[in-house]
């Protein structure tokens, strides 16, 4: 009797427990399919947002604002233009800048005059300085690069570098398409000593006067050469001053900071081409000045365009791109959508498309730019990703030197571009 009463409490409480778990993995497995549910909606909703971005943005103008110096990168967005229009029967126009600042000034007169509606400018390539000022200005399109398809690609989770401009948090206002780093070049047939860190750039420059320069302020290589400068003299100083070149500039982290900056270029000035009492005013000045040999060394913010200077016999064979050992300055470039934009939808379908693997791997080719991809190829299909094998095979490592081992340094908060410029200008103010 015993036993038997034994026997049946078992058996009752193994079916209770049988019972319980056959809820529980009802339960879990009805969550789940909740769960896959709720993100198929969601899916499906994005898709049917995109499908009506795509929709109403077939067939629009869109004025894509952005700079017009160098050859290669107009070549590149006509391409663009064409693939656009065959896509999505959509009219690009590049209006070439001399500057960002055009366009900000443009958007800032037209929300001044309340034209909200009908902007001039539809997307923007822009650095992080004009985007700070438009963001604090309220002129851009608020939370719209999530919502591109090819933003995926960038693995942006894992890739903060894709949602900070110049260290400021972009909140979905740009779109990156492309980055770059400080590159140098030199004529190996004439320069045998090349410097590979500012101290021995100085040095190099006394030996050899008049065969150096960079473009005076506001030019963004011109700024880009200072920048890099103050990181590197800042370099001794204690980690809680450094920290300061990437936060806003205040009165007392300028005078901690600049100092050295200033110092540094009344030693190079006297060293420089023209002796510093003249200053180019772009890179394409530099390149030009390099090809006719009055400079000896240089420097661009693409390590592209020397081998494909070479290749239109612009520069000799004999020139050799570098990057500084003591650090390189690198940033990635977004493009941005104004507030007041009249063809908002056409525009993020050409931030997409520039984000496209495609335009991405084309744009990479050292032939076609040089610029390198904001893509994560983890993210790629093999398809994908074989368009960038291509690339590898027709760059021209041949031109390019320790290239790829390098110290990436920060872009400094956008503040300093303005307190650089004003007080480079007061102290050095030249032709």
């Amino acid at each position: 009797m015993q036993e038997s009463n034994y026997l049946t409490h078992f058996l009752h409480n193994y079916w209770r427990q049988l019972t319980i778990s056959l809820c529980l993995l009802s339960f879990v497995s009805l969550s789940s399919n909740v769960v896959a549910s709720e993100a198929s909606i969601e899916a499906k909703s994005t898709s049917r947002a995109w499908q009506n971005v795509e929709k109403r943005g077939t067939k629009q103008d869109v004025y894509f604002h952005a700079w017009g110096g160098d050859q290669q990168i107009n070549n590149y967005i006509q391409w663009v233009a064409a693939e656009v229009k065959q896509k999505y029967q959509i009219n690009l126009h590049h209006v070439k800048l001399t500057d960002t600042s055009e366009a900000v000034s443009r958007v800032l007169a037209e929300k001044a005059a309340d034209n909200h509606r009908n902007g001039q400018v539809d997307l923007v390539w822009i650095n992080g300085a004009n985007f700070a000022s438009m963001a604090k200005y309220q002129l851009l399109a608020a939370d719209w690069a999530g919502e591109l398809p090819n933003f995926e690609l960038t693995n942006p989770i894992n890739n903060p570098a894709m949602t900070r401009d110049f260290g400021v948090p972009t909140q979905g206002m740009e779109a990156p398409w492309g980055q770059a780093a400080l590159t140098f070049y030199f004529d190996s047939l004439k320069v045998n000593d090349v410097p590979q860190t500012l101290p021995q750039l100085l040095t190099w420059s006394e030996n050899h006067p008049g065969h150096f320069t960079y473009p005076k302020p506001p030019d963004f290589l011109g700024l880009s050469f200072l920048k890099y400068a103050l990181i590197i003299l800042s370099e001794k100083q204690p980690a809680n001053i450094k920290e300061k070149l990437y936060q806003a500039a205040t009165a007392e982290s300028q005078a901690q900071l600049l100092p050295a900056l200033w110092q540094f270029l009344d030693q190079l000035h006297p060293t420089l081409w023209r002796q510093g009492k003249h200053f180019v005013s772009n890179g394409l000045a530099l390149r030009r000045l390099m090809g006719d040999t009055e400079l000896q060394v240089s420097f661009t913010f693409s390590a592209a365009e020397i081998p494909s200077a070479i290749s239109r016999y612009d520069l000799p064979d004999s020139t050799r791109s570098y990057r500084m050992q003591d650090g390189s300055l690198s940033n990635i470039h977004f493009v941005a959508i104004p507030y007041n934009s009249p063809h908002i939808e056409g525009a993020k379908l050409v931030a997409n498309f520039l984000l496209s693997p495609q335009a991405q791997a084309r744009k990479q080719q050292t032939a076609i730019w040089g610029d390198s991809s904001v893509l994560d190829l983890s993210q790629l299909t093999p398809e994908q990703k074989s368009l960038f094998d291509v690339n590898e095979k027709q760059h021209l490592s041949a031109n390019i030197i320790n290239i790829d081992n390098t110290r990436l340094l920060s872009e400094l908060h956008p503040s300093w571009v303005k307190v650089i410029t004003e007080q480079w200008l007061t102290r050095y103010g030249v032709q």
